[in-house]
């Protein structure tokens, strides 16, 4: 059996101080959204907790889709390296950057040396995304949605290079017979947010996984636990699962879901795939890290 975990959004907190010319760009819009909206619930007080709980399970990956900074600031870039780590080792942990982790143009580019060993893997040439991780016959396979947009915008982009590069891997992983995870931040399914803050080129992804194929596609950003479906080859629908905050609060602001994050136990029996995820978090009220869902993915 193998099993992974699933974070998202971790919203490291505190802010660290920051500059004024730090400040004079996008992220102005972000530190007063912070100030006023966001500062109480994305405490982070549930966060260690959450981990803690995570370790006690002794997973052997995990996988987190992205926001794990929240204006881009280089001292949240170190801060977010040491999480990291404090997770696990590279070899068993990898990042699939989000919006935040873009912020303004180029922090992407820091982001991703920073974090060199946790957001690189099996590539097909010399682009960084998508990369696999293989972990027996599980492989998790990174994408990145995240792009540089203007104040109040939050969406993420998966354009015709990346898809391309996304088909010919889950072929290949498919052929050798690998249960395929599929990793972005932002969510897929359709309908999933607005011009502003949804994926552009969702489609184009959902055309990948209907020709090429998936077991289960992961998603952050929406703050949410949410099970969706989108089509597969032969017309079987893949599962398309995001999970809560990470970095949330154990009592959220109105529209978000308490710290959560996702476990899945994965096995093949008679030569089919069982799949099995259980979703562990915050209830409400509650300040204890218990088992909420428990659902038979195959």
């Amino acid at each position: 059996m193998i099993t992974i975990a699933h974070l998202s959004d971790i919203h490291l907190a505190p802010l660290p101080p920051a500059n004024p010319l730090e400040l004079m760009n996008k992220r102005l819009t972000g530190y007063v959204n912070w100030r006023l909206r966001r500062r109480s619930s994305l405490t982070g007080l549930g966060l260690t907790a959450l981990v803690a709980h995570l370790h006690a399970q002794d997973v052997d990956f995990a996988a987190v889709t992205g926001d794990l900074v929240n204006l881009g600031l280089p001292a949240e870039i170190d801060l977010a390296l040491d999480w990291l780590r404090g997770i696990g080792p590279a070899e068993k942990v990898c990042v699939s950057p989000g919006n935040h982790d873009a912020y303004l143009p180029g922090v992407l580019t820091a982001v991703c040396t920073a974090w060199r060993d946790y957001v690189s893997g099996e590539t097909l040439d010399d682009h960084m995304f998508p990369f696999a991780r293989r972990i027996g016959e599980v492989a998790v396979v990174s994408c990145c949605s995240a792009i540089a947009t203007p104040p109040f915008f939050s969406a993420g982009r998966f354009d015709q290079p990346q898809a391309d590069r996304l088909a010919r891997m889950l072929r290949l992983l498919g052929e050798g017979g690998y249960f395929r995870i599929v990793a972005i931040h932002h969510p897929p399914y359709p309908g999933a947010g607005t011009w502003r803050s949804g994926l552009w080129g969702a489609p184009l992804f959902r055309e990948v996984i209907a020709d090429a194929g998936a077991e289960i596609v992961l998603h952050g950003h929406t703050h949410r636990s949410t099970i969706h479906a989108i089509t597969g080859p032969t017309r079987n629908d893949v599962p398309v699962i995001g999970v809560a905050a990470a970095g949330t609060a154990q009592h959220p602001r109105p529209g978000d879901d308490p710290a959560r994050y996702n476990f899945f136990a994965i096995d093949r029996v008679d030569g089919s795939w069982t799949c099995t995820m259980t979703e562990f978090g915050f209830r409400e009220p509650g300040t204890e890290v218990v088992p909420l869902l428990q659902v038979r993915i195959y």
